[in-house]
């Protein structure tokens, strides 16, 4: 389970060389003799930013290898997301690519700015769907324009994916919306596009759901395709779907495995690649109880199908990679919490037979990203909490780490006028500025470690995909912001040594969190849109029904100021007990199944926007220059090698631009052909 930048986070993976072993040259690094050049590019709604790795120089030359290893197995599953996100993605990715490299005529007109762009836009997004709101992105130049483009590069593309840029199908990545069949109206590639959400439910009653009590994560590695008339499944593995790209992750995972830091590290990447190779569910469980319980080492690794969020059933995973070294000095301030996690869970106030008795190896680290692929690049998130399969949660527990140099990248990158245009006065703008770096972190972390940790489900009910179905992944994350929420307002957080003064950090939290949840996030979607996004439509239920609930009280209260809106917190306490309560219903909600309070919850206070609020936040949000959402260019891992071959060092260097690394990758992991999807029979 991954936790989003309140403002927006992604990013993007580096380390060069394809199928050999042997380094290519980078491109040209960028150096600074005053500090480090966070900022790379800005186009659209989109900025696009730098990140270090701190701590690689310290790495032993075994552990630089491992870290090189692995972000080169990630890399080469790489066009297995623009495939999952679309189907004629790698294909008009192809075509736009030829293009940009090809043409050599007049650059200047606005109409090449324009595909500029869209290329830039499609290449963030890892397909022509907006990264965040699931939207098609539309191209500022005409059909036209890019059948000249086509002629004067020799550039193919034709039907369907020509026709697609332009008009006005497959609209919608993925939709969720209530009332309408969210398999048939979502584009993902998941699924044919004449499946329906009622055959998909009907296939998975009579699928394989695993040993009884230890149910695996059915759906997950696969396709659902119409075949003879028939739904049957195509698995994602060696040998079947994205075969060729698989067999590249395979062939360095081995590598990886080769140098591992320990037998636990060993056997857990030993488990992955058998996962890759036979595309059992059951072999995929083995290996996250192996992973989950390997907490030894300096390095570590996120590789598979993982995160459903785009899954309007929320079955399939996403390709993702991550590769981690461990931050040393905030995973020891940090790990506090994961010792404690068992307090937090006997005094939420939740209901008693809610809680868990035990909370099983809940681990907690601060890592510093080494290189990232798939769905979590160039969109990243700050936090992450794995597995997501419950019982393996429950019974091995979990790893929860905070990416701790993308969010020191965002602190560097950002800037505060946004803070002092939405806050409702000087008190809360100054406490914002002295403790609101340390109130996200605590966020993140309870989020992660004590939220996803906490609770219970009632014996005999289902998994929350199969009871709350397209709301399940919205109600989690929301749950999980409460129970940090909750804690964030608590003494127990100083007298652990975390914070020195734990009313202060509360309320630049509660400031924060309202403000985002009932404002500022608006400016990510367009006037008249509904909120899609599972982490936004949370942020908002929360927020709008602790609003709606302390009205009495005016505990929250809406300000007119100037023809401005405002909200300013009066009764902090209040509040606290307001967030209780809704945790408390939203666990019991998830404990019991409960489809229809999950979705009175989620539309009745998540989806909707206030028209008028949104056309003022839009007004007053236009006047900054900043991009609502953020992105990373990956350093580059160079592996420098001696007369044999053998791997003497890894040095890190940084890309000279987005549009760059994006050609390089494109030339160096293309192991899915152009636009082809490799389905052997």
């Amino acid at each position: 389970m991954k936790l989003k930048n309140v403002f927006g986070c992604f990013l993007i993976l580096a380390a060069l060389g394809a199928c050999k072993e042997k380094a290519v040259a980078p491109e040209p690094v960028v150096e600074k003799e005053m500090g480090f050049e966070y900022m790379v590019d800005q186009f659209a709604d989109i900025k696009v930013l730098r990140y270090q790795i701190p701590g690689f120089d310290e790495l032993t030359l075994k552990e630089k290898k491992m870290v090189y290893y692995l972000t080169q197995a990630g890399l080469a599953g790489r066009d297995m997301i623009w495939d999952q996100n679309y189907r004629h993605n790698l294909e008009i990715r192809a075509a736009l690519e030829n293009i940009y490299t090809q043409y050599s005529g007049d650059k200047t007109t606005e109409d090449w700015k324009a595909f500029e762009e869209y290329l830039k836009r499609v290449w963030f997004s890892n397909g022509i769907h907006h990264h965040y709101s699931n939207d098609k992105i539309k191209p500022e130049f005409s059909s036209d324009f890019l059948n000249f483009l086509l002629a004067e590069t020799d550039t193919e593309l034709k039907g369907e994916a020509f026709e697609v840029i332009f008009n006005d199908k497959d609209n919608k990545k993925v939709n969720k919306k209530k009332g309408v069949d969210n398999i048939a109206s979502s584009v993902v590639n998941f699924y044919d596009p004449t499946i329906t959400d009622a055959e998909v439910e009907a296939f998975y009653k009579k699928a394989y759901k695993g040993p009884k009590n230890a149910p695996v994560e059915a759906g997950l590695n696969s396709k659902l395709v119409r075949e003879n008339g028939k739904i049957v499944e195509k698995v994602w593995k060696s040998g079947g779907l994205y075969g060729s790209a698989i067999d590249e992750v395979i062939k360095w995972l081995e590598k990886a495995k080769e140098v591992a830091e320990n037998e636990e590290q060993g056997k857990a990447l030993g488990l992955l690649i058998e996962y890759y190779k036979t595309g059992s569910l059951d072999t995929w469980d083995e290996y996250c109880i192996a992973w989950v319980t390997s907490t030894s080492g300096n390095i570590d690794w996120i590789n598979g199908f993982i995160e459903v969020y785009n899954d309007p059933k929320g079955y399939r995973g996403s390709y993702e990679s991550i590769v981690q070294i461990k931050d040393f000095e905030m995973s020891r301030q940090m790990a506090v919490l994961s010792e404690n996690a068992q307090w937090f869970e006997d005094n939420t106030p939740l209901m008693e037979e809610h809680k868990k008795a035990k909370v099983v190896g809940v681990s907690y680290k601060t890592v510093n990203v080494a290189g990232e692929s798939g769905d979590a690049s160039p969109s990243t998130p700050i936090g992450i909490n794995l597995p997501n399969n419950n019982w393996i949660r429950q019974q091995h527990g979990s790893k929860s780490v905070s990416l701790g140099n993308i969010i020191n990248a965002y602190n560097h990158a950002g800037g505060s006028g946004l803070l002092n245009e939405f806050a409702n006065d000087a008190e809360e703008i100054e406490l914002e500025e002295q403790y609101g770096e340390i109130a996200d972190k605590l966020h993140t972390a309870l989020h992660e470690v004590i939220g996803h940790a906490s609770g219970q489900i009632n014996e005999g009910i289902g998994q929350p995909k199969e009871t709350l179905k397209n709301y399940a992944s919205t109600m989690e994350e929301g749950r999980a912001d409460l129970i940090g929420l909750y804690y964030l307002m608590d003494p127990k957080l100083q007298e652990l040594g975390l914070v020195d003064d734990w009313r202060k950090v509360g309320k630049a939290a509660y400031d924060g969190y309202i403000r985002n949840g009932l404002m500022t996030q608006l400016v990510r979607i367009n006037l008249g849109d509904d909120i899609e996004e599972d982490h936004m439509v949370n942020r908002q239920w929360v927020s709008a029904w602790a609003f709606e609930k302390g009205q009495a009280d005016k505990v929250i209260e809406k300000i007119t100021r100037d023809g401005k809106t405002y909200y300013n917190i009066n009764d902090y306490d209040k509040l606290r007990e307001i967030f209780g309560q809704l945790l408390r219903e939203t666990q019991r909600i998830k404990s019991e199944g409960d489809f229809k309070a999950a979705q009175d919850l989620v539309e009745g206070y998540g989806v909707k926007v206030d028209q008028t609020i949104h056309a003022e936040v839009l007004e007053r949000n236009a006047q900054f220059s900043s991009a609502p959402y953020s992105g990373f260019v990956n350093p580059v891992l160079v592996a420098e090698t001696d007369e044999a071959g053998e791997i003497t060092d890894v040095k890190v260097t940084q890309p000279k631009s987005f549009e760059g690394q994006m050609l390089e990758y494109a030339k160096q992991y293309n192991f899915l052909g152009q636009g082809t999807l490799e389905l052997v029979q």
